[in-house]
């Protein structure tokens, strides 16, 4: 968060988050292993052996521990299945980290007079989202805790005509402290209620 007299602005990271690259990459690997497994049940060899010039450690990796005794049909084919299957979503993931989906920031600017909620989105034409709103029309900061397996914490900024609009990153919920101060710190800068505690 930048912080000055006038202008606070929290930033919020979307998809470019470790947990997502790390699960990026161990889908990818994965699938890879899925692969090449079905593929060498379908040479009924390994593609890799000692005396190959195009040896890798990385295909030795995942083809290393293969039994020869894995037909094609049925469990071959259903390893490049999943191994295709396994590659495709790694490839709309890191789609997902290069565009940066739903990463932005909220600015509040009291210089002037305004609110500014900025996301990205999917390609297309409604690519950015950016919502302009004055100050006027906040009425209250709403805290929402939802405890669970899929425990949520969001803040709402609530605006006159019982609309509310969510100013929190989805995906990594923050802890109990870090949202009962980020909702204390922006109602008193807007100098609305709280609500929610």
């Amino acid at each position: 968060m930048t912080q000055e007299n006038s202008i606070r602005r929290y930033f919020i990271v979307g998809e470019r988050r470790f947990s997502n690259y790390w699960w990026a990459t161990v889908i990818c690997l994965g699938s890879f292993g899925f692969f090449f497994t079905g593929i060498s049940s379908y040479l009924n060899t390994r593609l890799t052996s000692g005396d190959a010039q195009f040896e890798s450690h990385f295909l030795n990796f995942f083809s290393g521990s293969l039994d020869t005794n894995i037909h094609f049909f049925p469990q071959g084919l259903l390893m490049c299945f999943y191994g295709s299957l396994g590659f495709l979503l790694s490839i709309y993931w890191w789609f997902l980290i290069f565009w940066n989906v739903g990463g932005g920031f909220n600015e509040f600017n009291k210089k002037e007079n305004c609110i500014r909620i900025f996301r990205w989105g999917y390609p297309g034409k409604n690519r950015k989202i950016d919502l302009y709103y004055t100050l006027k029309d906040v009425e209250s900061i709403r805290v929402e805790i939802q405890q669970g397996f899929d425990s949520q914490r969001t803040i709402y900024l609530k605006l006159k005509g019982n609309r509310e609009i969510p100013i929190t990153g989805i995906g990594q919920p923050l802890t109990l402290k870090e949202i009962e101060k980020q909702a204390s710190e922006l109602a008193n800068f807007l100098q609305v209620s709280l609500e929610g505690f």
